[in-house]
């Protein structure tokens, strides 16, 4: 199940425009095809089964649209999403149209490994409980040369945090490369870890211009001994799939940037909301992901913050119209993701 929020054409009746958005999601295209005929269209036809007025805009509606589970590969986020968000937001029909949730079924659930690691053996490595985990970013995320990165790693970790990291575009530059980086900050680490007898870590950003560049990167960071590495959500709902199947493999933490979302969440109108993406990192199985804050430097509203955050956290959701939260969810078992109070406190 899926709920948009549209702003159809002037002249266009928000049910007509809810069914083409169906329709073209589906199995339908901008003409009339004698090949329907040779398929159980009707079966396989997305429908637009409930169009609600938004309260406080005249002009806008949610419309929720059922889709047959056939239509979607097992397992993949790129098919999900070619689907749900390929062509209809270029669509003639609509001014504006944005995707406010799903409900994602549990048999297809159960085709995704979910996050690699999970809250639970996340904490159990690191043996600490009862309090959030303390993080920051090494600043400024350009320019160090990798033996002063390396020193504000230790500095930062003998302070007292639990774990810093790469900034989303630190990846491998001329003034600092990616091998130098990873070799100091894992010294930093190390001598903080042994001066402060417990746990701690640096997010390596593994980000890469290809899948063999990021493996090769991953593979360095857990030779070298770092129990997790970083990817951004630049890299594409494949490749952060991938590097999720590897996370599991290999037992390390996966921790995604959410750099680039606000390209198409921000706008409360079109594009589509941060808790769509929420649930779907946790099906792509990644155990970290930027979920925001209330108190820091990036826009965010309390109670739909608290509403990312129950979509990473709980085995099961109710609707909470407060929290943006529109359908119920059972997680199917797929294992807690953490989110990560990003760009403040």
């Amino acid at each position: 199940l899926a709920m948009f929020r549209m702003t159809p054409q002037k002249g266009v009746d928000p049910v007509e425009c809810a069914a083409a958005i169906a329709g073209e999601s589906s199995t339908a295209t901008w003409t009339v095809v004698w090949t329907d005929l040779l398929t159980a269209c009707d079966l396989y036809r997305a429908k637009a089964y409930r169009v609600d007025p938004v309260p406080g805009a005249p002009d806008q509606y949610f419309a929720y649209i059922a889709y047959e589970l056939d239509l979607f590969e097992e397992g993949s986020l790129a098919n999900l999403t070619a689907s749900i968000i390929g062509n209809v937001f270029g669509f003639k029909a609509v001014n504006a149209l944005r995707l406010e949730d799903m409900r994602i079924p549990v048999a297809y659930l159960k085709t995704f490994q979910g996050p690699a690691t999970g809250v639970v053996v996340e904490r159990e490595r690191l043996d600490k409980y009862g309090r959030p985990l303390l993080g920051a970013t090494v600043k400024p995320k350009l320019g160090l040369s990798g033996k002063n990165y390396g020193r504000v790693v230790y500095e930062g970790l003998k302070g007292g945090l639990d774990f810093l990291k790469d900034d989303e575009n630190i990846n491998s530059q001329p003034f600092m490369r990616w091998r130098e980086r990873f070799l100091f900050g894992i010294e930093g680490v190390n001598r903080a870890a042994a001066a402060a007898g417990e746990v701690k870590g640096h997010y390596f950003n593994v980000t890469a211009g290809t899948m063999e560049d990021m493996y090769e990167r991953a593979e360095f960071c857990r030779e070298i001994g770092s129990v997790i590495c970083m990817i951004d959500l630049v890299i594409g709902y494949t490749a952060i799939q991938s590097m999720g199947i590897w996370a599991r493999k290999n037992s390390m933490i996966l921790h995604l940037h959410r750099a680039g979302n606000s390209t198409y969440s921000r706008q409360k109108t079109h594009g589509m909301n941060f808790r769509v993406i929420c649930k779907w990192m946790r099906m792509a199985g990644v155990d970290h992901i930027h979920a925001g804050t209330v108190v820091g430097k990036l826009e965010g509203d309390p109670l739909m913050v608290k509403g990312f955050y129950n979509v990473l956290l709980q085995p099961k959701l109710d609707v909470n119209l407060p929290q943006g939260l529109f359908f119920a969810q059972d997680w199917a078992s797929l294992a807690k993701c953490l989110p990560v109070a990003s760009g403040g406190i």
